[in-house]
């Protein structure tokens, strides 16, 4: 066994022998997670694992997860975890989706890999790019009915697809419910996220410029968000809230959080395990959404309920399809949505 067995990797084994190299349908055994940041952020890294986990447990397979990896290059780890026979690797960060394939390649083991749509190849290579952004258009619209100075922010730690539908989700929401709140944008850096002093700076500066609800993407860096919401006053003296992305991190709030749109992993890695036993991975995209609860908005004691059984209903207008939100994942075209973009 690997070191990825007894340092800061765990492994679950819940049946069975590891396989060899080549995954073989029918025969999946293990499989493998790989993030950047440790599995305790309340979000991207922990959500990831905790899925990982519980789609393994589910499919009766090993799991073993390679945490706080950090965003370089991470070949070595994916041979290792090859060579140990993991069925699948899942490269759970955009900076991993030119390594992993390569690897794929290499050693026939499949891989599964975010923020590359068009990367798919039968068999070998699975690209899960999800988008929150119908929980992303109902936090907007909450946002909206909940701003004080009909003012909002959104901070982001880069702008990868996911973060970009939700972004765009998120200001069309705040327009559709009222048309007068300004929105300001605000880019921590090209890949910031693990980066949480840039996150306090740069939304310390978008509360600055009047929003008193801030919607945070940002991995490692929301903490950084979440400790200028907790030490900022808005223009009027008065509390500011954040909104969240990905978990909940209801267990360290300190009476900030108005909501997080919240997502479930564990059906699109479920998925992933049926397909190699099935023979058909890599030849589907997967995604998450209101209806099957994949997606869902969080619900705080922050929000009266009032203002939540109006949100219940808008949601259901989108599941129903009268209320049709659509991703959009160029940069360019969700800046063009903004009030303002905070340079």
């Amino acid at each position: 066994m690997s070191k990825f067995l007894k340092g800061s990797v765990s492994a679950v084994i819940l049946s069975g022998l590891l396989l060899g190299n080549a995954a073989l349908a029918a025969e999946v055994k293990s499989i493998a997670i790989l993030t950047p940041e440790e599995g305790t952020d309340y979000g991207w890294n922990q959500q990831g694992i905790d899925a990982a986990k519980a789609a393994a447990k589910a499919a009766g397979v090993e799991i073993v997860t390679a945490q706080g990896l950090g965003y370089g290059d991470v070949r070595p780890t994916l041979r290792e975890l090859a060579a140990d026979g993991a069925s699948l690797l899942i490269a759970h960060a955009s900076g991993y989706n030119t390594a992993a394939p390569e690897i794929a390649k290499e050693t026939k083991v499949p891989v599964a890999i975010v923020d590359t749509p068009t990367g798919l190849e039968a068999g070998l290579v699975a690209d899960y790019t999800l988008s929150g952004h119908e929980g992303a258009y109902l936090a907007g619209r909450l946002a909206a009915k909940m701003s004080r100075s009909k003012s909002v922010g959104i901070v982001v730690s880069g702008e990868p697809p996911s973060w970009n539908s939700q972004s765009a989700a998120f200001a069309q929401g705040v327009k559709a419910e009222n048309p007068d709140v300004k929105v300001t944008y605000a880019v921590i850096g090209p890949a910031a996220y693990s980066d949480a002093a840039g996150g306090k700076r740069v939304t310390e500066s978008v509360i600055a410029s009047g929003a008193d609800i801030i919607f945070g993407q940002g991995n490692g860096s929301s903490f950084g968000m979440l400790q200028a919401v907790e030490t900022t006053k808005a223009g009027d003296g008065g509390k500011v809230y954040f909104i969240d992305v990905i978990g909940d991190k209801t267990p360290i709030d300190k009476g900030f959080l108005l909501s997080s749109v919240v997502w479930n992993i564990e059906p699109v890695y479920a998925a992933m395990i049926a397909d190699l036993k099935a023979d058909t991975f890599g030849t589907k995209s997967y995604s998450i959404g209101l209806k099957d609860d994949s997606v869902k908005l969080l619900k705080t004691a922050a929000i009266p309920d009032k203002v939540w059984a109006e949100i219940q209903t808008l949601r259901e207008d989108i599941v129903s399809g009268k209320t049709k939100v659509d991703p959009v994942y160029d940069a360019a075209a969700v800046r063009a949505l903004m009030t303002s973009v905070a340079q």
